[in-house]
């Protein structure tokens, strides 16, 4: 624990003493759990270092830029009229660094400790965050302080006017999320694409047989994405990576000319730095839901389940949680810890129905008439010597099996040789291994979750049996029950946490059953009644529009489709439409910030809802919604004025995505 070094108050050094043990057991604990977080360094600040730090992203050092100070501004009037406090801030670092307000109350300290271990297992484990990283030498404070300093150093340069730098990070910031996110694997540390020249030297590294390289490397398609680089956009391989592209042909409008120029040195240096930041935040934007949920899931696990909040501190904590988990809207710590309780309660009964339906007798047809639900429920409850673990208990342990894994048999023996030096009562998970943790907090004994067994389905069960070749492998539901992992949907949680981002988490577990049991909907506003009504319970409906929210950050998807256009160097981007249509004031604006990087006219193609009013009117009679008319239209910018053109249908059927058709913006699709 650390006061914040600019400012050492003596409040901050109490503090940072005060919470030195529950910064130590939050860390064992959680690798007790089976966590695997990055070492995490706390700091201790005032609520005005929070504001700052939340200001930069949750870093100490950022560029100059007018953002900062707007967003500074905003959450000190949240904190100051109580419509939000914030508690912490860690950042994606190696190793991590976490942010502590001072004036917290110690169920706060606590809960914010254990809820930024899990965020540093999943920065450290997540393979999106990790093909972000380059190299794997990963230094994001480091890195954003060079930035800020080599920015600091053009606005400072007589040679370069402030206000030029200043206009240029605005454009650059605009596109920030113009990214191609779904190219990980070949950002290098500059945010470049790996070359083919690169990709041939990697493929000798990694020994791929010839075998291999014939079917899939072969020199005709490494030859191909040689081409593909090299060449600029067209209609057939429009490029998504729209500030990539600008950056490889952009150019600049010189005013004393009247022409576009090259970029000078300093535009494209600034240009690669702040790309290169974006690449390094994009792994957050992608994840949030599974980030934020598979921190709030652990939280809760450690502070109210393995009882690391106090008796005095519980009730606090309690309320303070049911406040973040119950805030409206598109809520991702609720959605995300649901989900992870869902994925961990599947993945625990798959492993008690796998067992089940070996024993004589009981096949997938005959499952919910032949299981005794509520024996097998009793049968996987933990013994009492794991489950009520106290200083008078630690005889009932040491009576089991000496090679029993679910018992940390070097601290059981230490706590029974010196009582003093384990401190079983405060902290019971001490004398357990994460076999024996995941026992004790097996997620289908829980009592929200009983009947969870019973729920499963025929389909389910049969495609469990089918190839089950050793289906009469026990003779009793106990002898079954025995052999259950009961660290199934803990090793199963591991495993999703490694690979999915958002977008193909909802996809695979956001599943009929889940949606019910948690009563998610869709709802939309009305154009006929002028509010907002409950539009679909339907589970796809529920899901397309959380894909449609977590797809490219909830933003829309644009890419560069011509930078030729009609033969005239103006650049054509295109909104891949999907039933959203855009803020169009919002584009012209972001069109100008494109004019300044490409220095020519720029183009936007889009697709807009027109309603007629004696359409709405008879529709509004008939409590139905009006059909709009979907009208394809391009929006150029010279540099002076605006102009609206008919999209041609060839271009039109171009940039139509997939067949969604909701009238909401992306803050209303889920409530």
């Amino acid at each position: 624990m650390t006061a914040r070094p600019r400012r050492f108050r003596r409040a901050a050094r109490e503090e940072a003493e005060r919470l030195e043990e529950p910064v130590r057991e939050a860390a064992a604990l959680a690798r007790k759990l089976g966590l695997d977080p990055y070492p995490v360094n706390y700091w201790i600040v005032d609520h005005d270092e929070m504001n700052e730090l939340i200001a930069y992203g949750g870093f100490q050092t950022r560029y100059p830029h007018w953002r900062w100070g707007m967003t500074y501004d905003r959450q000190k009037k949240q904190d100051q009229f109580g419509m939000g406090k914030a508690f912490e801030i860690v950042n994606n670092d190696d190793p991590s660094h976490a942010f502590l307000q001072e004036s917290n109350s110690l169920a706060d300290q606590k809960a914010v400790i254990t809820h930024v271990e899990a965020h540093a297992d999943f920065f450290h484990n997540n393979e999106w965050f990790s093909r972000f990283s380059g190299d794997g030498d990963l230094d994001a404070a480091a890195m954003l302080e060079r930035h800020a300093e080599t920015i600091e150093r053009y606005i400072d340069d007589p040679d370069v006017d402030r206000e030029d730098v200043e206009r240029f990070v605005d454009a650059v910031t605009c596109l920030e999320d113009t990214i191609d996110q779904h190219w990980p694997l070949s950002v290098d540390r500059g945010g470049e694409r790996t070359r083919p020249e690169d990709l041939r030297d990697r493929l000798e590294e990694m020994d791929v047989s010839e075998t291999v390289r014939g079917e899939v490397f072969d020199d005709e398609w490494l030859d191909e994405l040689a081409e593909s680089e090299a060449a600029a956009a067209d209609l057939d391989r429009p490029r998504t990576d729209v500030l990539g592209f600008l950056r490889e042909h952009g150019t600049v409008y010189d005013e004393e000319d009247g022409e576009a120029v090259e970029m000078e040195a300093w535009q494209k240096d600034i240009l690669d730095l702040l790309r290169r930041e974006a690449y390094y935040f994009a792994p957050q934007k992608m994840t949030k839901t599974m980030n934020e949920g598979w921190a709030a899931f652990w939280e809760s696990m450690m502070m109210g389940e393995e009882r690391f909040a106090g008796t005095d501190e519980f009730l606090t904590y309690a309320d303070h949680q049911a406040r973040v988990l119950g805030s409206p809207g598109m809520n991702p710590y609720k959605l995300g810890k649901e989900l992870w309780e869902y994925v961990e309660n599947t993945a625990n009964r798959r492993e008690v129905a796998d067992k089940l339906l070996r024993v004589e007798g009981i096949t997938w047809r005959n499952f919910h008439d032949a299981v005794d639900f509520e024996r097998v429920q009793s049968l996987l409850e933990p013994p009492e010597a794991i489950d009520a673990i106290r200083s008078d208990t630690l005889d009932d342990l040491a009576a089991l099996p000496d090679d029993d894994p679910r018992v940390d048999w070097e601290t059981l023996d230490r706590a029974l040789s010196d009582p003093d030096a384990v401190d079983v009562d405060r902290y019971p998970w001490k004398v357990l291994t994460y076999e024996g943790l995941a026992e004790r907090h097996f997620s289908l004994v829980k009592p929200q979750n009983r009947g969870f067994i019973r729920r499963i389905r025929r389909s389910e069960l049969e495609q469990l049996s089918r190839y089950m070749f050793d289906d009469t492998k026990y003779e009793s539901v106990e002898a079954a029950i025995d052999d259950v992992d009961k660290t199934a949907g803990w090793d199963r949680m591991a495993e999703i946490r490694e690979s999915h981002n958002d977008v193909t988490f909802v996809d695979a577990f956001l599943s009929a059953e889940f949606v019910e049991a948690n009563d998610y909907f869709t709802y939309e506003y009305t154009r006929s009644t002028g509010d907002f009504r409950v539009a679909s319970t339907d589970p796809e409906d529920v899901k397309k529009k959380l894909l449609l929210q977590f797809t490219n950050f909830g933003k829309p998807t644009i890419a560069v489709f011509d930078d030729n256009f009609e033969n005239r160097g103006e650049i054509l981007l295109g909104h891949r439409y999907n039933g959203i249509m855009l803020d169009l004031e919002e584009a012209r604006d972001v069109l100008e910030r494109v004019h300044e990087l490409w220095g020519r006219p720029v183009n936007l193609m889009t697709i807009r809802k027109e309603y007629d009013d004696h359409e709405v009117e008879v529709a509004r009679r008939r409590n139905r919604e009006p059909e709009p008319n979907e009208v394809g239209v391009r929006i150029r910018y010279d540099g002076d004025a605006f102009e609206e053109h008919d999209l041609d249908p060839e271009l039109e059927a171009r940039i139509e995505a997939a067949d969604v058709d909701y009238d909401t913006k992306p803050d209303e699709w889920l409530s």
